[in-house]
C-alpha cells in the first residue's frame, strides 16, 4: 500500500480500520462481501476518516495476525484462506489481510447463517445481500445459468415450441447481413432447442426453461423494457415515457426505434447524394440494446432501462457484473456469459456476433462517429452506459444537438459563474470541473458554500455542478444529511 493509493480513500475493493475491534464481526461482513465480490484488502492501522497512518506496535502486531487469521476461520462458510502480511507504509507497521474472490459462493458469517449473513459490496460500503443477490451468488458458486433452469408455473404446449422456432428462424433470417448468410440459415428445431438449454427434456416430454419463457414474454418473469425521453439531464421532467412487453427481438426493435424517434437526424453529402446520418450511429444504439437484454439479471426483477436526456443516451441493465467480470475486462472484449440460453439463441437470430465483441465495436463506432467515449458506470448493483450526444471538435469541446456548448460532464455552459452570464468555453468548465474534485479530496466534509468560495463562482452553479456530478456516479454523498462526507469515484 503506497502512500498515493492511502490518500485515495476507501473504494470498493479498499477499507480502513484505525485498530482491531473487539468484536471481529465489524470487519467479517467486509472479509465475506470481498470474497463474493471481486476480492479486496482491510487494511488495519489507518485511520478511515483522516487516512492517518497510526500503525500497531511490533510487540502486538503479530499477536493481532493470528487474531485476525482465526477469526476469519472460525467466523466465515465456506471456508476463506485471507492473505495476511505486515507492511511499512511511512515508517509504520500496517496490516494487510487481503481477500481474494471466491469460487464457492455465496460466503456468509456462521452465525447469523445463509439467510441473513450474505454481505457484498456496494460502492464502497459493505451491505447485506438481499433475496435477489443471494440467488444470483448461488448460481454463480454452482456454476449454472438462471436462464437454463426450469421455469416453473409455466405449462407449454407443442404448438408454443413450433411457434417459438418458427419466430426464431424469422428473426435470422430477418437480420442476416448478406444473402450468403440468409441462405446459410437452417431451421431450428427441439433438439437443438434442449442443448442449448431452452427446453429441458424429462421422462420423455419437454419443459420451458427460464430462458423459454424471457424469449417468449410468458411465464410472468414480468421482462419489461422501459423507455423515456426526459428534459435536461436528470430525471426531474420527463417528456415521453413508454413500457414494451413480449418477445424479447420485438423489445429491442420498439426500444430501438424509440431512441431513433428522439434523437436528431442530420444529413451529409456523399458524393452527389444527399445520406441521413443520425447524430448517434444506429449501429452503436441496437447493439446497446442487445447487449443489455443478454447480459443483463433475470433473477432481479429490475427492469431495462432506455433514457434520453439533452445531453446523452443512457442505457441501464439490472445485476451486478457477472463473477470474473470487470468493466476494463469488458470494454477490451472479455466475455463472460451470464445467460448461456439467451446467449446461444441471440447467436441463431443474428443478434450478436462473436461473443464478446459487442462492446468494443460500439466504442469504436462511437468515437468514429466523432463522439466522446462511451461511458461505463457501476457494475456493482446495475450497469450503466452513457453516449454523449455532440461531436467532440478540436478544442475538445462537445457540440451538442441543439448547436450549442455543453460540458462535457453535463454542466451547461452560460451558467451563473461570476462572468455576469457571459459563454463560459467548455474547456474552462472542464477545468472547473477538475479543479472542484481536487477540492472536494482534500476536504470532503465541507459544505456547498465553502467550495463555492473556494472556487470563486456562484452557490448555485457549484449545486448545479453536484447533481451533473452525482447523477454521473462521479460523486457519491456519505455521512449524514447535516454533514455530508463526498466520496470521489474514479
Amino acid at each position: 500500500m503506497t502512500i498515493e493509493e492511502i490518500l485515495a480513500g476507501e473504494s470498493k475493493n479498499v477499507e480502513f480500520k484505525e485498530n482491531l475491534p473487539e468484536k471481529s464481526i465489524k470487519y467479517m461482513k467486509s472479509v465475506v462481501a470481498f470474497a463474493n465480490g471481486t476480492g479486496g484488502k482491510i487494511i488495519f492501522g489507518i485511520t478511515d476518516k483522516t487516512r492517518e497512518v497510526v500503525g500497531f506496535d511490533k510487540e502486538d502486531v503479530f499477536k493481532k495476525m493470528d487474531a485476525i487469521a482465526n477469526a476469519v476461520s472460525d467466523s466465515c462458510e465456506p471456508a476463506i484462506i485471507p492473505d495476511i502480511t505486515l507492511q511499512t507504509v511511512d515508517g509504520k507497521t500496517v496490516i494487510v489481510v487481503e481477500v481474494s474472490e471466491g469460487r464457492q459462493r455465496p460466503y456468509y458469517i456462521k452465525a447469523l447463517g445463509r439467510e441473513g449473513g450474505v454481505y457484498v459490496r456496494v460502492a464502497g460500503t459493505t451491505r447485506l445481500a438481499d433475496e435477489y443477490m443471494i440467488k444470483e451468488l448461488l448460481f454463480e458458486g454452482s456454476n449454472r445459468y438462471y436462464d437454463q433452469a426450469l421455469c416453473t408455473g409455466l405449462n407449454v404446449a407443442d404448438e408454443d415450441i413450433d411457434t417459438l422456432c418458427k419466430a426464431m428462424k424469422e428473426q435470422a433470417v430477418r437480420n442476416a447481413r448478406t444473402e450468403e448468410q440468409k441462405a446459410s440459415i437452417k431451421d431450428v428445431g427441439r433438439q437443438q432447442l434442449r442443448s442449448w438449454g431452452i427446453l429441458i427434456e424429462r421422462d420423455g416430454k419437454d419443459y420451458p426453461s427460464n430462458a423459454f419463457a424471457i424469449l417468449t414474454g410468458n411465464g410472468g418473469l414480468h421482462v419489461v423494457t422501459q423507455c423515456g425521453v426526459f428534459k435536461g439531464i436528470t430525471k426531474a421532467v420527463f417528456v415521453d415515457r413508454r413500457e414494451y412487453t413480449g418477445p424479447l427481438w420485438k423489445q429491442i426493435d420498439e426500444a430501438f426505434q424509440f431512441v431513433l424517434r428522439n434523437i436528431h437526424l442530420g444529413a451529409t453529402i456523399v458524393g452527389i447524394y444527399r445520406q441521413d446520418v443520425y447524430e448517434i450511429p444506429p449501429d452503436a444504439i441496437r447493439e446497446l440494446i442487445i447487449n443489455a437484454m443478454v447480459h443483463r439479471s433475470y433473477l432481479d426483477h429490475g427492469t431495462i432501462q432506455v433514457a434520453v436526456y439533452d445531453n446523452r443516451l443512457e442505457i441501464t441493465s439490472p445485476g451486478k457484473l457477472p463473477m470474473g467480470q470487470t468493466l476494463e475486462r469488458m470494454k477490451e472484449g472479455y466475455s463472460k456469459i451470464r445467460n448461456e440460453a439467451l446467449a446461444h439463441a441471440f447467436a441463431y437470430m443474428n443478434l450478436i456476433e462473436h461473443w464478446g465483441s459487442g462492446i468494443p465495436r460500439i466504442i469504436d463506432k462511437v468515437k468514429a462517429a466523432g463522439l466522446q467515449e462511451p461511458e461505463f458506470i457501476g457494475g456493482e448493483v446495475d450497469l450503466r452506459i452513457n453516449i454523449y450526444r455532440g461531436q467532440v471538435d478540436t478544442n475538445n469541446a462537445i457540440i451538442n444537438a441543439n448547436d450549442t456548448k455543453s460540458g462535457a460532464n453535463g454542466v451547461e455552459c452560460g451558467a451563473d459563474d461570476g462572468t455576469n452570464g457571459a459563454e463560459v468555453p467548455l474547456n474552462k468548465e472542464q477545468t472547473q470541473i477538475e479543479k472542484l474534485l481536487q477540492i472536494i479530496e482534500k476536504n470532503p466534509s465541507a459544505t456547498q458554500a465553502y467550495y463555492a468560495e473556494k472556487m470563486g463562482i456562484s452557490k448555485r452553479t457549484i449545486s448545479r455542478m453536484f447533481a451533473s456530478l452525482q447523477e454521473k456516479g462521479r460523486l457519491v454523498q456519505g455521512g449524514t444529511k447535516r454533514k455530508a462526507n463526498w466520496k470521489i469515484i474514479r
